[in-house]
Formats: structure tokens, C-alpha cells, sequence
């Protein structure tokens, strides 16, 4: 299915009409996704009497290392909080057995952000390219499950960055989502419309906040006019929402960004401001987030109230947090964080090394997958690897570089066994050594894979 929606698209033309004062007043737009009204923006007189610096800060870990170009944050390797965290949050690798055994019987749906993601978070957003083998990762595990990316960018523009069609696409925090039309049917809704796509299959359209798009265009300009003289600042339009980086900017120069942005959003009432890593982001006040995204994705593919899918997702960002939630809460799948700082999270397990967020997560994942599959009962058929007979996986695990010949076609099982008896192995050594005294039979426990591998 190609996503890739062109300039003839039937309902993402944007208005470029004014909008008037009413419109940005108390009036709200009618559709169950609307927030209480008397739900009230606080005023914000003062960035720093009102915290919005202090968010800025907790919200933008500092750089430990640089690796590059690449803004990879990682936390030292003495830091007794780090290994708290990781004892709360484990690597979902090494966790490999608690996972296989949640997905016994079960098909995988798996959904993804992008940015610190799939990409590494670069000072330039134009310059968060996946790597090529990210991309056939992200291809190779949307053969077998259902693939989607959730991101904070414009749907389009993360199309254009990944490329592939084989996947589903929800943009602006998932207020622009694209999806198969279901062939049950599913409830009318004045935000869900019918459309086609490039290869001309037809797909529904949802843009809970489509009437936004005026203002946001409108703040968009405004924005990139009000912070021009901040040297290093980038506004970017989303469509649905606007983000102001200040990623290049100096600290010192932090507070004028959000009074600046703060002080203008005072005029629009509906819309509302989150941090992210870096970014000030300018959203509708919908009640609307990558949570219900999620919720709305599985149930346009049939797979709400499923119990034969367990839904993964994987991000790095405060805005993830709503999806981690939501799976949590439902006890219906879990939440991957990948992050190198500790911080509290609703998701369940953890990728913290760089290594564990390269090419090598997804591959890993599916490797992993594929070789207990048959002893845990799942329902989905092998898939031929003969495109990549023989897969040289370069590890890189504490400081420990180990390259291991992994032979995935049907001879290659016990081969993968031994490495993930190696990796588990490893992990489980290291975590030892640090654990709090009193913790050893729980890391033991954690990674006890007898009768799994």
C-alpha cells in the first residue's frame, strides 16, 4: 500500500484563509475528541516562575558523549541509579524468555516512533536519516506483523524519510492517520473519510483535528518570525501541530525561546504546548494523543479486543508515554524505551546502548522470534531469510565486541540458540557484578531461559 500522498490528495489541501478571532476563541469543534472546556491553559507570565524552563531542562538530558554527529545521550557506567533503573526497566534482549512467554499463541502488531527511534536524534531534524539496514529491519518484521510508525512529524514527511509502503503511517502524534478501509465496516465518523492512494487502493483518512489546520499554519508563520533573531532556533510544520527546536540553541538563550513562544500562544486558547526532547511542540487541545492512536490503528485492523495479538511498541520520546500507558493499562501488550538516561516510564522494558538501537534491534527481535517460535506454540509460519543466508552480527555488549556467524535458514536454529545463550549470558554476568546486595536471585530469575533456547 503506497502512502505517499501527493498534492491531489482530496482532503489534506490546506486553507490558507485567514482565521478570524472567533474562530481562535471558546468555540470548540464539535466530535467526541474535544477536551472539557473548562479545562483552562495556564497563564504564563513568566516562563521560569511557571516551570516551563525547568521543563525544558528536565525534558533535554545533557549530552554525556558524542559519538559523530549523532547526540547519542549515555549515562556512566558507575552511576548506581542507572543500575536501579535497569533493574525496574530491563533490556527487553536480554528479557528475550518474559517476552516469548507473553507472545506464547500469540501474533505480534508492532509500532514504532521515529525520531530516537528508528533514527538518531541529530541537531538538524532534515538530517534524521535511517540507516539502510534500519530500513530493511523495519521491512523484513512488517512481512510477518502489522507495521506502524507514530510520529510527531507530518505524515508525509515520514513517509518520505522511510519509504516504504508495506507499512501504516500516523503523523502529528497521530492525528493524521492513514490505514486499509476494514472490510467489517467500522462507525461512521465525521472525521474518517474514504480516499485513495498512489497505487489506487482504497484506504481511510483520519484527521480528528483537520479544522486546526488554519491555525496551525497561521502560528507556524508566526513563530518563525518571532524566533529568527535566536540563533540555532527551527520551527517545523507538522500539518496538525508545530514544533520549535531549540536543540542548536544555547542554553542561556533557553528562556527567551519559551517566553517568545509562550507569550504568543496566549492568543490561541485551543492550542496547548508539550515538551519533548528539545522541542516546544504546539498541538490542538484535542484529547488526542499517540495512546489513541494506537487504540485507533488496532481497531481499523481488526485486532481490538484481539486476544490473539500482543501489540509491542518502541520509543524514545515523553509523547510515547501515552502509548506505553495505554498498552499497560490494558494489559494487552507492553512499551519498549529506548533511552540511555534513567527516567520513569509506563513502558516495561528498556534498550539503553546504541548498539541495541541500530539495525541490530529489529533483526534481533525477529531473529529471537523466529527461533523459539516453534517450542512456544506461535501461529505464524517461518519466513524464508534467503535473502540473508548467513547474517555476521557485530554486538557490541558492554565493551565486549563479539561477532558471531548467525546461519538463518531451517539448519540455523541452534546456531541462534548459542547466541542468544551467549548474550544472555553476558548480560546476566555484568548485572550480577553491580546489583544491589540482597537483588541476586531476582536478576537470576529475570534471566532464567531453561526449556525456552
Amino acid at each position: 500500500m503506497d502512502l505517499n500522498i501527493n498534492k491531489t490528495t482530496p482532503v489534506l489541501s490546506d486553507p490558507t484563509t485567514p482565521v478570524s478571532k472567533s474562530r481562535l476563541g471558546s468555540s470548540f469543534p464539535s466530535g467526541r475528541f474535544m477536551m472539557n472546556s473548562r479545562k483552562k491553559i495556564p497563564k504564563l507570565d513568566d516562563v521560569r516562575s511557571n516551570g516551563w524552563l525547568d521543563a525544558m531542562i528536565s525534558s533535554s538530558p545533557p549530552r554525556k558523549r558524542l559519538v559523530k554527529d549523532f547526540n547519542i545521550e549515555i549515562a556512566p557506567e558507575d552511576d548506581f541509579s542507572q543500575r536501579a533503573w535497569m533493574l525496574k526497566y530491563p533490556s527487553a534482549i536480554t528479557s528475550f524468555a518474559h517476552i516469548a512467554a507473553q507472545a506464547k499463541n500469540k501474533k505480534i502488531a508492532v509500532f514504532l516512533d521515529y525520531d530516537g527511534t528508528l533514527s538518531p536524534i541529530v541537531d538538524d531534524p532534515d538530517r534524521a536519516i535511517m540507516s539502510d539496514a534500519m530500513r530493511a529491519a523495519v521491512k523484513d518484521v512488517a512481512k510477518y506483523f502489522p507495521t506502524a510508525i507514530i510520529s510527531g512529524r507530518s505524515r508525509d514527511k515520514v513517509y518520505q524519510l522511510v519509504g516504504l509502503t508495506e507499512l501504516y503511517y500516523a503523523g502529528s502524534h497521530g492525528m493524521d492517520i492513514m490505514t486499509p478501509v476494514n472490510p467489517n465496516g467500522s462507525p461512521e465518523d465525521p472525521n474518517c473519510i474514504k480516499t485513495t492512494d498512489q497505487q489506487g487502493e482504497e484506504v481511510n483518512l483520519f484527521q480528528p483535528a483537520k479544522e486546526f489546520i488554519p491555525v496551525i499554519e497561521e502560528v507556524y508563520n508566526n513563530l518563525v518570525e518571532i524566533t529568527k533573531c535566536i540563533k540555532g532556533a527551527k520551527v517545523e510544520n507538522h500539518k496538525f501541530c508545530t514544533s520549535v527546536h531549540y536543540r542548536n540553541v544555547d542554553e542561556k538563550d533557553w528562556p527567551l525561546v519559551a517566553q517568545r513562544v509562550h507569550d504568543h500562544l496566549k492568543q490561541y486558547p485551543r492550542l496547548r504546548i508539550t515538551h519533548g526532547r528539545k522541542v516546544l511542540e504546539v498541538r490542538p487541545v484535542i484529547e488526542w494523543n499517540k495512546g489513541k492512536a494506537v487504540e485507533f490503528l488496532l481497531e481499523s485492523l481488526g485486532l481490538s479486543n484481539n486476544d490473539e495479538f500482543l501489540p509491542i511498541f518502541i520509543g524514545d520520546d515523553k509523547t510515547d508515554e501515552d502509548a506505553f500507558k495505554v498498552l499497560r493499562e490494558g494489559n494487552r501488550g507492553f512499551g519498549i524505551l529506548v533511552s540511555s538516561v534513567p527516567k520513569e516510564s509506563n513502558a516495561f522494558y528498556s534498550l539503553r546502548d546504541p548498539s541495541e538501537r541500530e539495525d541490530r534491534l529489529l533483526h534481533l527481535l525477529l531473529d529471537l522470534f523466529q527461533c523459539v517460535k516453534q517450542r512456544l506454540g506461535w501461529i505464524f509460519p517461518r519466513p524464508s531469510f534467503s535473502p540473508r543466508m548467513i547474517k555476521i552480527c557485530k554486538t557490541q555488549l558492554r565493551g565486549i565486541d563479539i561477532d558471531i556467524k548467525i546461519f538463518l535458514n531451517n539448519k540455523g536454529s541452534d546456531e541462534i540458540g548459542e547466541y542468544i545463550r551467549m548474550v544472555i549470558a553476558q548480560e546476566k554476568k555484568w548485572l550480577l557484578e553491580r546489583v544491589p546486595p540482597g537483588r541476586e536471585k531476582e536478576v537470576r530469575d529475570r534471566f532464567d531461559i531453561s526449556g525456552i533456547v
